[in-house]
């Protein structure tokens, strides 16, 4: 069963190389009608530049524009739940979608400042070498040894530590209803110390 989790993960990211090799290419997409829908709506929470406004949110730049399309169609089909997102992508074309990922993707990204050198530490254990105790695979066999992640995954470098730690929790509890069959086997292992150290490692990336 071991050998098949690890076999599993390799096949990830074999088939996530591939995707993000065709990522630098972005679709036709009408950008102006992405800024419009951005700096009516999404602003307010995820900022101007996609940087995030407050710890609750999840910064979009620099995200996948394929993986925002697909979140924002998720939160459309109530497949992935969340009251604000859920109305925020109600009346949103497949194309408008996808504009606005293309438009977030190329927005600046950059590294958090970490001040507890010593937790980021262990973070970076996790995420490169997992934890082979409680079978807890490393975050980088599918999303990336600069966590950049790929079309089909997203990019956690730089993110928002509490944001990860909110997912976690919520992949742990079932309480993320999408994407949720791989995150909960790895999340229901992960213990606390573990959960806020490679949040805060995540967060340093780049």
């Amino acid at each position: 069963m071991k050998h098949w989790k690890y076999a599993f993960f390799s096949g990830m990211v074999a088939l996530g190389l591939a995707a993000g090799a065709r990522a630098a290419d972005f679709p036709e997409v009408d950008l102006a009608r992405a800024e419009e829908i951005s700096m009516g709506r999404c602003f307010l929470c995820h900022g101007t530049e996609g940087e995030s406004t407050t710890v609750l949110y999840p910064r979009l730049a620099g995200q996948h524009y394929q993986y925002i399309a697909k979140q924002l169609a998720d939160f459309k089909s109530g497949r992935r739940q969340s009251d604000t997102m859920v109305n925020m992508a109600a009346d949103l074309s497949p194309e408008e979608m996808l504009a606005l990922g293309v438009y977030f993707e190329k927005k600046p990204t950059r590294a958090q400042v970490v001040e507890d050198g010593e937790l980021a530490a262990i973070g970076r254990f996790i995420f490169r070498r997992g934890n082979e105790y409680s079978g807890v695979a490393a975050c980088a066999s599918c999303h990336g040894e600069r966590g950049l992640g790929t079309s089909q995954l997203p990019r956690l470098a730089g993110q928002v530590p509490q944001y990860i730690e909110r997912q976690l929790r919520s992949f742990n509890t079932r309480d993320r209803t999408n994407d949720n069959a791989v995150m909960h086997s790895i999340a229901s292992r992960l213990t606390e110390l573990e959960i806020k150290s490679v949040a805060l490692y995540i967060s340093s990336l780049n």
